[in-house]
């Protein structure tokens, strides 16, 4: 069956952006250091990014969540914040769905096409498990409305955080409100962050 997924950068506080987030600064103030694994390891090159220089345990990990991922269900304030990807996707070629109020009227030219959805994250997400189960993948979440909002319902499977040793004192926080039992599946201690598995118990 098509699991429900997320793996998410978190600073040890619980933020997954800093103050102040925005399309000219998307992860908002400090935030910027979340993602410094992904550039500082220096010993291997992402499959699916190869602009990615990060440590062999942090490649592993990353490579792995992508190549098993078959639709990606992010929320409308990060598809904003990220500028759309440019049309790409978050994860190229694969087949991106939007969590929306409505949707935008200036959406740009994309392959895949991507798919707004308006009625809610059970829709998004059976949607997107139509796709990916197309070829035996995962559906992977972005974004905190979205993981919160499926962790609400009862549709998130496994909860992947990339926990890196800063403190950012404020600004988006990922698991505000949410309740779950959680069980650890596998900790993974890289330089720069440590890569923490849950499976989310029902």
């Amino acid at each position: 069956m098509t699991r429900v997924v997320t793996g998410l950068a978190v600073s040890v506080d619980g933020y997954i952006a800093g103050p102040d987030d925005g399309p000219g600064q998307p992860l908002g103030s400090g935030g910027e250091r979340l993602f410094d694994w992904y550039f500082a390891g220096g010993e291997v090159t992402s499959r699916f990014y190869p602009q990615f220089r990060m440590s062999s345990e942090s490649a592993a990990v990353f490579d792995a969540a992508a190549a098993a991922t078959g639709a990606v269900v992010s929320g409308r304030r990060t598809y904003e914040i990220a500028h759309a990807w440019g049309g790409k996707g978050p994860l190229p070629g694969v087949p991106l769905l939007v969590l929306t109020h409505e949707p935008p009227s200036d959406q740009p030219p994309a392959d895949p096409p991507y798919t707004f959805v308006t009625t809610g994250i059970v829709d998004a997400i059976e949607a997107a498990r139509a796709v990916a189960s197309r070829t035996d993948r995962d559906v992977a979440l972005m974004g905190s409305a979205p993981v919160r909002q499926a962790l609400e319902n009862g549709l998130l499977d496994e909860l992947t955080l990339h926990v890196v040793p800063v403190l950012l004192g404020a600004g988006v926080r990922l698991l505000d409100g949410s309740a779950a039992r959680l069980r650890l599946l596998s900790v993974v201690d890289a330089p720069g962050v440590t890569h923490l598995t849950y499976e989310v118990l029902r």
